[in-house]
């Protein structure tokens, strides 16, 4: 796109050799044999000279790199991936190299940047950002003989979907071979969610400058630069004075005085200050009046319609036929309103500003509804116009309303949530007719389901409240009100909102679906009224099943979850895990990626397979979610859920050191997207305990006071049971007290009838902490613990039973019982405590093959302690 040169071109900007030198430095290091990119952001406020800098930046890179720019602009700051597209816009047009370019990720990154239609369903807005920055590398790696630099002015009126794009590429660009240099005034002019971004951008640059006013002796310089060396000091002081030092407004009046000279006999400050006010504010767009009614109705359509729009649509909008564009067209130009060109493009944002903010009120609707209309008219889709949409008056106009809802469809299927939600607000303004009203909340709470809980609750509500809704819709609306209650850790209200919704739903599908979601929601909570009461009905209700259909399935699922958790023989539960799966996968419908019924009943068949030593099984199950969600760009809190459940059952196998690393990325990938997750408080109870189990007590206890681990927990269930992990954590650094005061509290557990000596193993724990205080009560809880296990049944229970019989067992008996928790063990797919009781039977016994046979399997595991623990021995 054309911009306005500087008033003095090919001369040094003034006062900007140290901010242009930082450029030549960032391009020098990119050009390197080995390129190093970076980020370079130029602040400052309106008119001080951003553009010029940028220009010389643009200029000088040109000679070596490859140059990509665009600037923003206010009519585009809701138009989403607007930047993005411009930025690219070269590239994109290459269809020779387009498909490389897109890769593996054309999906994603192809609607966003419309070059391809965009689906049904709405897209994952993380995973659209992931695929544009790797589509941003791909681009700066094809682009290495002249290495590629992305410049961007205005940024501040980015659109958001774009701003958080260049956020996400700024911590990786010091890895590319791309220099990404940004202006934009300070983060105030921003729209407020887009302020992040900002912030982001300057956190992750390698250098950060605000522009300042010049100087007296710089407006000096540069008046006897443009006016002759005849302009004395004193002209130059008070064009200063009447600018403070903008250089766009000196710049300004300095033209006009090349063209209009002060009479000599004139007092010059006097003057200079006249004329100064013509280039500012209200004053330069009453300059449009001294050109005619033509020149000022295309100024104004040209400032409705944005920049980059053709001129001939401005015409258009503004009724005036192809021979009074042109005039009118020449005459904008010669008052330096507009450049050259056949698109919108005026010479300053802070002209396009004025002239904006000069269209008289009720004419600027009706160009936005007209322009719209053209728009749309001209082929654009309904995003395109809908920015023009929401500045129309309400008026109760159906066409417009479905013409929002189809704009925000669009929206949320390129992975806008936030553009497809201001389009159905403005739809609700409308307002709608009575009976869509229900439907567009439906779709707000929807829109807003990944982005604001809050709204999505608030919204959905209305519409379960409003009539309109048939039973599919209520029931999915209800079950989209129960994810965002649980996502905002409210499980309680989850649960009875899919309750009540239950009990008015005819029998049915919707019915049954909605009981599963009832039974779910209770099960997930870390406190209930009544577990084994839920979990009777549960059994009548499920036993029966064969798994014939969806809702059927779901209930088998819960079941089979609900049985691991309470303890019951690993057999059975078993068996219910195969009613609920179809040949071992989730069923059509109910899959990692599926919306009707969500992602939970995969999960918690893959959780319930890892926790009865079924680990083959649930390995398989969280690898295809792994799968599943990478391939449909799903980055977000899916897939950093995905990777926590294999790094839980990385953990069960005791593969350690990767359960850690599957761990970490689990929970990098859940800090993208928010703080307090459920996602959250799961990776980091298993990276807790995992660290533990690596015998790194310190970094456990890091951890632990970083992420906030420890009561009072959030009203959900942790993975594994948190009060018994904080309490191995308190039992490890010593505090003993405190320890059995958390293990105690973990009791809870066996109050609801969940008695699975693995998933909460707090009856070890606490018999250890109390063998010599108490130790009546810690013999009882061993032997109650054995009772579990047996009751149960895997290797792993049983061995850890037998272990922890040992530990407090008489000198004489001991060795027996490591040895039978050893035998147990071989046949448990968890390595660590295999390990372990190797070492314990070593130890019981001093038999030096045992010893080193477990600090062979500890070194394996990865448990530093406990290999140091059997080396010491040995030695």
């Amino acid at each position: 796109m054309t911009t306005t040169p500087p008033p003095w071109p090919g001369d040094p900007l003034p006062e900007r050799e140290l901010e242009l030198a930082a450029a030549d430095r960032a391009v020098d290091a990119l050009c390197r044999t080995r390129p190093e990119g970076g980020l370079l952001v130029y602040s400052g406020a309106a008119g001080i000279g951003k553009t010029s800098v940028l220009a010389r930046v643009r200029a000088r890179a040109a000679e070596r790199c490859t140059v990509r720019t665009t600037r923003a602009d206010p009519g585009t700051t809701a138009v989403p991936f607007h930047t993005a597209r411009a930025l690219f816009a070269p590239d994109l047009a290459d269809t020779d190299g387009l498909a490389a370019l897109l890769g593996p990720h054309r999906a994603l990154a192809g609607p966003a940047l419309g070059l391809t239609t965009p689906g049904e369903e709405p897209a994952d807005p993380q995973g659209v950002q992931d695929a544009l920055v790797a589509l941003t590398a791909r681009a700066a790696r094809r682009h290495r003989a002249r290495p590629l630099v992305l410049v961007l002015d205005d940024a501040h009126w980015a659109d958001g979907e774009s701003l958080g794009w260049l956020a996400a590429l700024g911590p990786r660009l010091a890895r590319l071979p791309l220099l990404l240099v940004v202006a934009h005034r300070p983060t105030e002019h921003a729209a407020e969610e887009n302020r992040p971004h900002l912030d982001a951008l300057g956190t992750a640059a390698r250098l950060r400058v605000t522009l300042r006013a010049l100087s007296p002796e710089a407006a000096a310089g540069l008046t006897r630069r443009a006016l002759g060396t005849g302009a004395d000091d004193a002209l130059g002081r008070a064009l200063w004075d009447a600018t403070g030092g903008s250089p766009y407004e000196l710049a300004e009046l300095l033209a006009r005085l090349r063209e209009h000279p002060l009479d000599p006999g004139a007092d010059q400050a006097t003057a200079v200050r006249e004329l100064a006010a013509t280039v500012r504010g209200h004053r330069l767009a009453d300059r449009l009046g001294g050109l005619g009614p033509d020149a000022a109705r295309l100024a104004w359509a040209a400032a409705v319609l944005g920049a980059g729009i053709p001129l001939r649509l401005a015409a258009s909008l503004a009724g005036l036929s192809p021979g009074r564009q042109a005039t009118a067209t020449g005459e904008l130009r010669a008052a330096r309103v507009l450049n050259p060109g056949d698109t919108v493009d005026f010479t300053h944002p802070l002209v396009a500003g004025a002239v904006y903010d000069a269209v008289p009120r009720s004419l600027r609707t009706t160009f936005h509804g007209r322009a719209a209309w053209l728009l749309t008219a001209e082929g654009h889709s309904p995003a395109a116009a809908a920015r023009h949409l929401l500045e129309v008056h309400p008026d109760q106009d159906p066409a417009l309303v479905e013409q929002l809802r189809r704009a925000a469809r669009e929206h949320l299927a390129v992975g806008a949530p936030d553009a497809a939600r201001r389009c159905l607000e403005r739809a609700l303004r409308e307002p709608p007719e009575h009976h869509l009203r229900a439907h567009v909340h439906h779709e707000l709470g929807c829109a807003a389901l990944l982005t604001s809980p809050a709204d999505t609750v608030r919204h959905l509500r209305t519409a379960l409240e409003l009539p309109g809704l048939d039973d599919t819709l209520r029931a999915d609306a209800t079950f989209r009100l129960a994810q965002a209650l649980a996502h905002n850790q409210q499980m309680r209200e989850a649960s009875l909102s899919v309750a009540f919704a239950a009990a008015t739903t005819e029998p049915g599908p919707e019915r049954l679906r909605l009981q599963a979601a009832h039974f779910m929601y209770d099960a997930f909570r870390a406190t209930e009224d009544d577990g084994p009461g839920r979990s009777r009905r549960l059994a009548q209700l499920a036993d029966p099943l064969a798994g014939e259909t969806n809702a059927e399935r779901a209930l088998l699922t819960l079941r089979a979850f609900d049985g691991m958790l309470r303890g019951e023989n690993h057999t059975v539960v078993a068996e219910f895990c195969e009613r609920a799966l179809t040949d071992g996968h989730p069923a059509p419908g109910l899959g990692w990626t599926d919306t009707v019924w969500g992602f939970e009943y995969p999960c918690l068949a893959g959780i319930t397979y890892a926790w009865i030593d079924e680990l083959d099984r649930a390995e398989e199950l969280f690898g295809e979610a792994v799968r599943a969600y990478e391939i449909s760009g799903w980055s977000g809190g899916h897939l950093a859920f995905a990777h926590m459940l294999t790094g839980a059952v990385l953990r069960r196998r005791g593969r350690l050191a990767e359960a850690e690393t599957r761990l970490r990325e689990s929970l990098r990938l859940a800090d993208r997207i928010g703080t307090g997750l459920p996602v959250h408080w799961d990776a980091v109870c298993l990276l807790v305990d995992t660290l533990l189990a690596r015998g790194r007590t310190a970094d456990a206890q890091r951890l632990a006071e970083a992420r906030g681990f420890g009561p009072p927990y959030p009203d959900a269930m942790i993975l594994p049971d948190a009060p018994s992990v904080h309490g191995r954590l308190l039992l490890a650094l010593g505090r003993t007290d405190e320890a059995v005061a958390a293990l105690e509290a973990a009791s809870a557990m066996a109050e609801r009838g969940r008695h699975n000596p693995v998933w909460a193993p707090w009856r070890r724990d606490l018999a250890g902490a109390l063998a010599t205080r108490d130790p009546e009560r810690a013999r009882a809880l061993t032997r109650r613990l054995r009772v579990d296990a047996e009751r149960f049944g895997t290797p792993t229970a049983l061995g850890m039973a037998l272990g922890c019989e040992a530990a407090l067992a008489p000198a004489g008996a001991a060795p027996a019982l490591h040895a039978r928790a050893v035998a147990h063990l071989e046949e448990s797919p968890a390595r660590d405590e295999l390990a372990r009781a190797r070492v314990a039977l070593g130890l019981a016994t001093g038999d030096r093959d045992q010893l080193h046979r477990g600090l062979l399997l500890a070194r394996t595991c990865g448990a530093d302690a406990l290999a140091e623990q059997a080396r010491s021995a040995l030695a």
